[in-house]
């Protein structure tokens, strides 16, 4: 009687290894993929946005667009200036990291060296709830309660102001801050804090001379962070600091700021193609440029205090 040869499956053929390493490219190139996918979007965002304002600046010329101080691309007689709306960015983002910076470091300092782990545990998701309000929130909260405050200090200070939409939205990029940056400071090496303690140092010494400088590159990394959060925000400036393009520093006046504005125009009201609809792409690209200005400026701080320390 003759006997039938055993049948392997499909998994017998191969060794355990080379299954393993199956696997281990499949996961691979998966994660590849969700890199890629990141990395494409950014560029496709950058190829629209160039695309449409190569448009613009063929019938506007670029001097103009970043040296003209008058902002008036829907009136009867247009002007091209860019200089009222990133004057109005850059104050409220001032005002704003002058807010968040110091109330956020100081979060994570307390955070990281000082605070028991148990109220750590409470006092940190608390902090950043403040991430999970809407904008729109903390908009009429900047239009309708800190901004009277403020009048009573400021008798002259008008309904939309600047100095408003900066403080609240400086309130709002704290967690970020905070969050980030004691993260950070968690990471450096408990080594580091047990020789500052060795030579007769202070909590408080060891914490700012020791665990932030060694901490900097995250620490910059937030800062950059809010920064550009900061720059990028809409509806707390849209409702708190006004829609007037207005070329001034004083952070008491109101103003408009890059991205009001493009909420302002994107509501539909112009035709898909026409010159007015293309300022919204040019006024983007000066926006994603300031950012990317920023995004280096943090390279290159990150990167001499890590030399120094």
């Amino acid at each position: 009687m003759t006997q039938k040869p055993l049948r392997l499956s499909s998994t017998e053929h191969f060794s355990p290894k080379l299954i393993r390493n199956l696997r281990e490219r499949a996961i691979e190139f998966l994660l590849f993929l969700a890199a890629l996918s990141a990395v494409a979007t950014m560029a496709a965002i950058l190829f629209i946005l160039l695309e449409e304002s190569l448009s613009f600046f063929k019938q506007v010329s670029a001097v103009e667009f970043f040296t003209a101080t008058k902002w008036t691309p829907l009136f009867t007689n247009p002007s091209y200036g860019i200089l009222p709306l990133v004057s109005g960015t850059l104050v409220t983002s001032t005002v704003a990291l002058l807010v968040a910076i110091p109330l956020g470091t100081i979060a994570a300092i307390y955070l990281s060296e000082f605070a028991p782990p148990r109220l750590r545990e409470i006092f940190k998701p608390a902090l950043e709830l403040l991430a999970a309000i809407p904008t729109i929130v903390y908009g009429y909260f900047a239009l309708l309660f800190v901004t009277p405050l403020l009048q009573l200090i400021f008798p002259t200070l008008p309904g939309f102001n600047m100095l408003s939409a900066g403080i609240v939205m400086g309130m709002m990029i704290i967690p970020l801050i905070s969050s980030i940056s004691e993260d950070a400071m968690r990471a450096v090496p408990v080594g580091l804090r047990e020789g500052s303690y060795a030579v007769g140092a202070t909590r408080l010494q060891t914490a700012w001379q020791v665990v932030f400088p060694a901490a900097i590159s995250g620490i910059s990394a937030a800062y950059i962070l809010a920064a550009s959060r900061a720059v990028g925000e809409t509806m707390i400036v849209a409702v708190a600091a006004g829609l007037r393009p207005n070329l001034t520093w004083n952070p008491f006046d109101q103003a408009a700021t890059i991205t009001a504005y493009i909420v302002q125009v994107s509501l539909g009201d112009l035709p898909h193609g026409s010159l007015e609809y293309q300022t919204i792409f040019a006024a983007g690209l000066t926006l994603v440029i300031m950012t990317l200005i920023l995004n280096i400026i943090g390279y290159f701080l990150a990167k001499r205090y890590r030399e120094i320390y």
